[in-house]
């Protein structure tokens, strides 16, 4: 599982299709819907349902969305704070 799936994932239960979320995210549809089915399967579990006129979330994808938000913005904390660190003058 990498940030990248979960930045996708959480894009795709936005968008509610893979086309719109393809068109936001800035990668093409047939690598996105790649990138979902391998997300897919290290987790397991089905996380959306697929129609003609897009994707809904499953149960499983619900409660992943939680956890998949959760973990962007844990991750981008971290990142803020290294940031900070590195922007704070340090020395005698």
């Amino acid at each position: 599982m990498e940030l990248r799936q979960l930045r996708y994932f959480v894009g795709v239960s936005e968008a509610g299709s893979l086309l719109k979320a393809a068109g936001r995210l800035h990668v093409a549809q047939p690598a996105l819907g790649q990138q979902i089915t391998a997300l897919e399967h290290a987790l397991g579990a089905r996380l959306f349902d697929r129609s003609s006129r897009g994707v809904t979330l499953t149960e499983a994808g619900k409660v992943f969305l939680e956890h998949a938000r959760q973990v962007l913005a844990d991750a981008e904390r971290a990142r803020q704070a290294v940031r900070d660190l590195a922007a704070v003058p340090r020395g005698e």
